[in-house]
């Protein structure tokens, strides 16, 4: 059968995914495809992922989005990384900082160092070099690529905002630019005879919106990828055993800070993420170990305002769909997997595979080859993210529920066994498939959750005990200076709204 040449692309569903993925592939191909978004009116989006991690500049500056416009559009708040309370043990706190500790050396990275000088009582706390964290605990931010009179990096940093807004905002960006929008609710999917292909989407008007790809971004309901084609779901909850999440807004009562709060609680975890207009708050549970009820009561009794919403419950599994991509239809967003937004990524994920099926885009028919490699880097990058995840749980020393002592019990994945064991017996940490979180990234949460190394590399010992104290003194001046310098997160905000 001769392959068919794609000239129409249907998108099923908006929101987030449906808007991100509708915005990218009208810049990039809009000249050479159609994009039709079919959207309800009646269907709500899950909206509350409020949360994201620095890639989402490069989507902003690939559409065009000015940070200004954005800000001002989404009630946008900057974040510098993800506090996490109470999760190795009660009363412990670490943060996962964005951007860069200390100062790396040739072969050698800076906690290398800072795993020698422990071995020789020398303890300064590991995030005193990292510049994200001391201007989040200041409440500090501007935008600043070096530190001034240095090579060492500046901030980098990413958003909390509004999901619905954005979701909005790219709508109106994506339609004014030439994507079409059909107001209706899918009633029935088409589907050829022979080869299972959807041909056209039934809406309950009537109308069939026909198409060459389909694109499902119907969320967790996988209308076309799932309900549809049957492709399978990859169970994932023997690992992540959180099944539910129960969501609320409230009042902001003081300044935003620049950096999420992640709070375990003793069956799960609570966010809280701070817009300019209000704070986004929610409880992800194991329904093994809480109630519904419970969970609510947790969360209402633990916010840090009044609620300015009804609390919302979602329900959920982690894992991933077998095949992201079968036959003509390409799953993106929640219709292609859940994570739970420990780590904010449900936003990048989105990001990924909208720009993964630009480069992989069939346009002069699909083909086998195509959908193979789609699919094959879309599960190793589950599949890394995931471990990043369960990681959190299974070195927690907590022991003080059953949720807890589960989650020190479990097995984990192979994968994440062997980085555990390579960082646990040398020190040493590999990036591998182009994963999404940088060594830093895993440093920060398995030092912050108490995994010391037995080692460290032998060219930290090029350093003497006091060049040594000398680098951290140097390295901590530089930071501190550099962060009494930079103007308040408040103020910065006000510098957008009042322009």
């Amino acid at each position: 059968m001769e392959a068919k040449k794609i000239i129409n692309v249907v998108i099923a569903g908006g929101g987030t995914a449906g808007w991100i993925t509708a915005a990218l592939l009208n810049k990039v191909l809009g000249k050479v495809i159609n994009i039709t978004v079919v959207e309800s009116d009646q269907i709500g989006t899950i909206g509350v992922g409020e949360a994201s991690i620095p890639p989402i500049q490069h989507l902003n500056g690939a559409l065009g989005i000015a940070e200004k416009d954005f800000i001002n559009a989404t009630q946008a708040t900057i974040k510098l990384g993800i506090e996490f309370a109470h999760w190795r043990e009660q009363e412990h706190a670490y943060m996962h900082a964005f951007g860069e500790i200390g100062k790396d050396f040739p072969f050698c990275e800076f906690y290398h160092f800072w795993l020698k000088a422990k071995k020789h009582n020398i303890t300064p706390d590991f995030w005193d070099f990292s510049l994200n964290f001391q201007a989040a605990k200041n409440q500090k931010f501007s935008h600043l690529q070096h530190i001034p009179n240095t090579q060492l990096a500046g901030l980098n940093y990413a958003y909390h905002f509004d999901a619905t807004l954005y979701g909005e905002f790219l709508k109106d960006l994506a339609v004014s630019r030439g994507v079409k929008r059909i107001e209706g609710k899918i009633a029935t999917v088409l589907q050829c005879q022979q080869t299972g292909f959807v041909n056209a989407l039934a809406l309950d008007d009537g109308k069939q919106i026909a198409g060459d790809l389909f694109i499902d971004c119907t969320g967790l309901k996988a209308l076309l990828i799932e309900q549809t084609l049957n492709t399978g779901f990859e169970d994932w909850s023997h690992w992540l055993p959180c099944d539910r999440a129960v969501a609320v807004q409230c009042e902001a009562v003081q300044a935003a800070v620049p950096f999420t709060r992640s709070i375990a609680r003793e069956a799960g975890w609570q966010w809280q993420i701070p817009l300019q207009h209000r704070v986004g708050n929610g409880l992800v549970y194991s329904s093994r170990h809480l109630s519904d009820d419970e969970a609510k009561q947790q969360l209402l009794a633990s916010i840090p305002g009044d609620a300015i919403s009804e609390p919302r419950f979602i329900r959920f599994k982690t894992g991933r769909r077998r095949k992201q991509w079968h036959k003509n239809v390409v799953s993106i967003g929640l219709s292609s997997g859940f994570l739970e937004p420990l780590e904010s990524t449900s936003i990048h994920l989105i990001q990924t595979a909208a720009i993964r099926l630009i480069k992989f885009f069939p346009h002069q028919g699909i083909e086998q080859p195509l959908i193979d490699a789609f699919n094959q880097q879309s599960q190793v990058e589950f599949e890394r993210i995931r471990d990043f995840i369960i990681l959190h749980y299974k070195l927690t020393t907590r022991s003080d529920s059953p949720f807890w002592r589960q989650c020190q019990q479990m097995s984990i994945p192979d994968t994440l066994k062997r980085k555990i064991n390579l960082f646990k017996q040398t020190g040493k940490l590999i990036r591998e498939d182009d994963e999404l979180f940088a060594e830093v990234a895993w440093q920060q949460v398995m030092i912050g959750q108490g995994l010391m190394p037995d080692d460290h590399h032998p060219l930290a010992n090029a350093l003497t005990e006091q060049q040594l104290r000398e680098l951290f003194s140097n390295l901590k001046t530089v930071i501190n200076n550099c962060v009494e310098q930079l103007p308040s997160h408040s103020d910065f905000l006000q510098r957008f709204k009042a322009n």
